[in-house]
């Protein structure tokens, strides 16, 4: 319920400071509306007040205070949008002195009357709704709580967030399934025919989390394999086109062209070619969350029945009707099973490590609560040891067993007798009742993005900020503040983390199916975010639409899109398709975040559309078919995120000089070698903190001059040198200037020109301060200042620098903070004169590149990325304290040491798909010694195969 009090709370504050600011600039405005503004800006500051105290007060409210909170959050709105119209239709009055600036003043009287007089009649009836909710609160007696004044039955404590220390991804396996692996085993292992299996079990049971781990460990036994979300709103040929498109990324012969106009094919089309990609493979389809006897139906019928090496089909779903279906079909039925009492307590103990290792309890906790509470039910148990952690460091105690008796008592009573399903999602609404209401807020905003989606912290982090929902606080930046946030829903558990960067933070999360569910029906119903297609069905918007998400499903978005309001839509999200919006994008004029990422539909002439938004903070077009920016986008001069990596654009127009707010500005792709150039206009740019993917070219000597200008750099990027050695001076001292005032992340590919070797090396003021480094291209030695950088956390270097000298200086440096090191090298450098290198370094190692027993004491990752790897060996004690190591490569000589390595973890093995098959054996015998490591637990070893191809296509 808190979630009205915070979105209601944060929608007055923002615009409270909006209209001080409107009453501050001298806009000539129609005789009233000044001071009707203040009137409204006094009104909204009371508000506020009030809201604060709700916000302070726990327990639910009534259903009068929550209409009453409804009503000022939507009367916010709509005065913020006048505001911001305000802002916009007026900014053009001449400022200044002398007749001939009187002169276009007294014609801009003339020309903007009519508008200011409908913004003045506007304002006035804005003020008259004010008024009214204002009245209406005294009217019908929408009272405060008791004890809100701060006290101890009221108060919410203040949140000192830590934050978390660095971590890897995997190396923990998932508790409670070595019996169930091993019953379906068979299934996965016998070749020969067309098999059908069906995991059913209720919501939460932790089904999707068992087939998973079904397809990981026994995927590699299969020629292609390819994974799928179905959910309640089941559309076949969005089923079958996420498979075709799977399976042809694992075909090394397969062309992009041959997947040209998939998005029109039939039905009939699909089916064929699936068949014809699975046609003489043994394959392995995973279907998630079938709801329906019609569905499994659909996806039985899709499948050639006479292949000859046979595939597996397996499917997950909540209901028997389906898996009754599937045995009548000579499948098999598995019938998934809440977790046994010491496996629920051993989940709940891993869980609540993860989220609070500095509170663990120093006693044992009291499992028969976990039991009575969570019934054996995964997600249950995971939520709720989020719960207790959250509770023991906001109380800073560490006597679970109270907290947990507290909580086993109010859930037995909230959940009686009541069925497993609807019990998880009692567990899941007494744990978000207990998040703060800015955690709600942040919590409800993911439902903008689709079940089984990787959601990347930083872009979620980016549009939180440009949303309004962080501010600075505790003497944090909003930057901060919004780490804290994510950093939080992870720990509560509500969220989960599925990738973590090679510097041990987290890079994408995920959120529960049930989760989302719960989150998306919240959302709906407090009219928070809007969403047309996804997996559920939600009911059409009954209040004015303000944050938008268009997902694919069943192709009827297009027909529900138009019948909205769209005029106060503040927030668009368009996932995989614009076709939806192709004739209303000139409707969304006071949008603020746009995020079209992966739609393939965007036009140019869209794009001169969006440059009209004048009021866009976050734009993003990653992913896109984009290959220009419109010159007019020097009108979004409220911009401060620009996403338009991984598409095809080298050049931004000279009128991004005007984009003042822009702090960060992403580009390039990496796999096809592609860079924006560094321009003028770039630099002009004063508040940029991230410019990443860029390429200094040559004759652009006035550039790297103006370079040093971009002061509050904090990450810096460069995929390609191009200049000349003239010009190696030039970008040296700027990239010596940045890193002595806020450059914590520099990352420089010289593109084999010789940079590194010839001027960075030589640098007399190397980069102190540097938490990341990233050196690729050409670089026979690493740079001597080095060693001074200690407060480097990851090393990125190219392989041509890879000796068991190098090795020896880094370990000697004794890099305190040192959590990941790399070497890796571009599969597209790979010409004879690189080979050379590579050859000539392991020689001078002797034939064998050695890892030294000293150094490296809190190294975590080491990482070796590149077409062709030396043999490697590790001497015993060297780096102690290392968890997981990566190969990833075409060819490979050998690992030899790995038992060594005493903290060793996981071992993660990626092959080409272009790798001979002698590379392939080295890699299976490779795997062979990492898992005979006699040592409890034995590290893990993970074989994958990356598609090589396609990366480079």
């Amino acid at each position: 319920m808190d979630l009205v009090v915070g979105a209601s709370n944060d929608a007055v504050k923002s615009l409270v400071n909006k209209l001080g600011s409107l009453l501050a600039q001298e806009y000539t405005l129609i005789r009233g509306a000044r001071d009707d503004i203040q009137y409204i800006t006094d009104e909204l500051a009371s508000m506020q007040a009030f809201l604060n105290r709700l916000k302070r007060a726990q327990g639910n409210h009534d259903e009068q205070r929550l209409d009453w909170m409804k009503q000022v959050r939507e009367v916010s709105y709509d005065i913020e949008d006048c505001v911001d119209d305000v802002d916009h239709r007026l900014s053009g009055e001449p400022r200044g002195s002398g007749i001939l600036v009187y002169l276009r003043k007294k014609w801009y009287l003339v020309t903007t009357l009519y508008a200011r007089h409908c913004i003045a009649t506007e304002i006035g009836n804005l003020k008259t709704r004010a008024q009214h909710v204002s009245e209406r609160r005294m009217r019908y007696g929408v009272k405060e709580l008791e004890n809100n004044d701060g006290g101890p039955a009221g108060a919410i404590a203040p949140r000192d967030i830590i934050a978390p220390p660095p971590q890897l991804i995997g190396t923990t396996e998932p508790v409670g399934l070595d019996d169930a692996k091993k019953e379906l085993e068979p299934w996965f292992t016998e070749e020969g025919q067309q098999r059908f299996l069906a995991i059913v079990g209720f919501g939460g049971l932790g089904k999707t989390t068992l087939a998973m781990e079904l397809y990981r460990e026994f995927g590699e036994k299969f020629e292609c394999r390819a994974f799928v979300l179905a959910s309640q709103k089941f559309h076949l040929p969005t089923v079958l086109r996420s498979l075709i498109k799977q399976v042809h990324e694992q075909q090394s012969s397969a062309s992009k062209n041959d997947l040209v106009g998939i998005e029109n094919w039939s039905e009939e089309d699909l089916k064929k070619k699936l068949e014809d990609q699975l046609k003489k493979k043994r394959y392995l389809i995973l279907i998630d969350d079938i709801w329906s006897v019609f569905a499994w139906e659909n996806i039985r019928d899709s499948f050639n029945k006479k292949n000859e090496k046979g595939g597996t089909i397996v499917v997950t779903t909540r209901f028997k009707s389906v898996s009754e279906a599937c045995r009548r079909h000579q499948g098999h039925v598995y019938e998934h099973q809440p977790l046994h009492d010491g496996y629920s307590y051993s989940l709940f103990l891993e869980k609540i490590s993860s989220a609070a290792s500095d509170l663990c309890p120093a006693r044992p906790i009291n499992g028969g609560v976990i039991k009575k509470a969570c019934r054996g039910l995964p997600l249950a148990i995971v939520v709720l040891a989020g719960l207790m952690a959250s509770k023991m460091k906001s109380e800073s105690e560490t006597n679970l067993d109270d907290h947990l008796a507290q909580v086993g008592e109010d859930l037995s009573k909230l959940l009686g007798n009541t069925l497993p399903t609807e019990g998880v999602t009692h567990i899941l609404s007494h744990c978000y009742d207990h998040l703060p209401p800015d955690l709600k807020t942040c919590l409800l905003y993911m439902s903008m993005f689709p079940k089984g989606c990787q959601i990347s912290r930083k872009r979620l982090i980016r549009r939180w900020i440009a949303e309004g929902f962080i501010s600075d606080k505790h003497g944090k930046t909003v930057q901060e503040s919004a780490e804290d946030c994510f950093n939080e829903l992870i720990s509560s558990n509500l969220i989960r983390a599925v990738n973590n960067s090679s510097n041990g933070k987290v890079k994408s999360c995920q959120i529960h199916d049930m989760v989302l569910e719960y989150i998306v029906s919240k959302s709906s119903d407090e009219n928070f975010i809007t969403v047309v297609g996804g997996h559920w069905q939600t009911p059409f918007p009954s209040y004015k639409v303000r944050r938008l998400s268009v997902q694919k499903s069943d192709g009827k978005e297009k027909e529900k899109v138009e019948r909205m309001k769209l005029s106060h839509v503040r927030s668009l999200t368009a996932l995989g398709s614009l076709r939806a919006l192709h004739f209303t994008l000139h409707k969304f004029q006071i949008l603020q975040v746009l995020d079209l990422e992966g739609c393939k539909d965007l036009s140019f002439k869209q794009l001169k559309k969006i440059c009209n938004m004048h009021q866009l903070k976050y734009l993003s077009l990653r992913q896109t078919d984009v290959k220009e920016i419109p010159s007019k986008i020097g009108r979004l001069e409220s911009l401060e995120v620009l996403d338009i990596r991984e598409t095809s654009i080298i050049k931004l127009p000279a009128s991004v000089d005007k984009l003042q707010k822009m702090e960060h500005l992403l580009a390039g792709n990496k796999n096809k070698r592609h860079a924006l150039k560094l321009t003028e206009g770039i630099t002009k740019m004063m508040a940029l903190q991230t410019l990443s993917g860029v390429e200094i070219c040559t004759g652009f000597s006035m550039v790297l001059r103006a370079l040093h200008n971009l002061t509050n750099l904090k990450k810096f990027t460069i995929y390609k040198v191009g200049c000349t050695t003239d010009n190696y001076e030039l970008l040296l001292s700027a990239i010596e200037h940045l890193s002595s005032c806020s450059l914590k992340y520099l990352a420089i590919d010289d593109d084999f020109t010789g940079f590194h070797d010839t001027s960075l090396n030589a640098s007399q003021a190397p980069p102190e301060h540097l938490h990341t480094l990233g050196l690729s291209g050409k670089l026979s030695q690493v740079p001597k200042w080095i060693v001074s950088l200690h407060n480097l956390e990851k090393l990125t270097l190219s392989l041509t620098s890879l000796t068991t000298d190098t090795l020896l200086v880094l370990a000697e440096a004794e890099l305190p903070e040192l959590f990941s090191l790399i070497f890796s090298l571009d599969s597209t450098k790979m010409d004879a004169s690189v080979l050379k290198i590579l050859h000539d370094n392991t020689l001078k190692s002797g034939g064998m590149i050695f890892v030294p027993s000293v150094g490296f004491t809190n190294l975590k990752l080491l990482c070796f990325a590149a077409p062709v790897l030396p043999p490697l060996s590790f001497l015993e004690g060297a780096m102690p304290g290392l968890q997981r190591i990566e190969l990833r490569f075409r060819m490979v000589e050998g690992v030899y040491g790995l038992e060594n390595l005493e903290s060793l973890q996981q071992v993660h093995l990626t092959i080409s798909s272009q790798a001979p098959e002698d590379a392939r054996t080295k890699a299976s015998q490779i795997k062979k010694l990492a898992s005979k490591i006699h040592r409890k637990p034995a590290p893990s070893v993970v074989l994958d195969e990356y598609n090589e191809s396609s990366e480079q296509k």
